[in-house]
């Protein structure tokens, strides 16, 4: 099966997260199919957040990836960023 999940990476203290498609055999931080995004939940000032292909995003769970409770969230919170851009500009 696949999921779309969080591999971990940055230094210690100071997570950095991509947002990879990955086969549910393979370990969290190893090979992955595709990455889709990036996560830094310790965004600071002018740092982005969170970055999510969501094409790509949709085109794996229209295949039957599963994404993991936190990246659903996150799908969910990319999705309202979206909404509210245009309206913004």
């Amino acid at each position: 099966m696949v999921k779309i999940r969080l591999s971990r990476g940055g230094a210690k203290k100071r997570p950095f997260y991509q947002i990879v498609v990955s086969d549910i055999r393979k370990s969290r931080d190893g090979r992955s199919i595709e990455r889709i995004g990036f996560f830094n939940p310790v965004a600071t000032g002018g740092e982005e957040r969170l970055r999510v292909d969501r094409a790509r995003a949709e085109h794996w769970l229209q295949q039957g990836a599963q994404p993991t409770e936190r990246v659903a969230k996150l799908l969910k919170d990319a999705a309202k960023q979206a909404e509210q851009a245009p309206a913004a500009v």
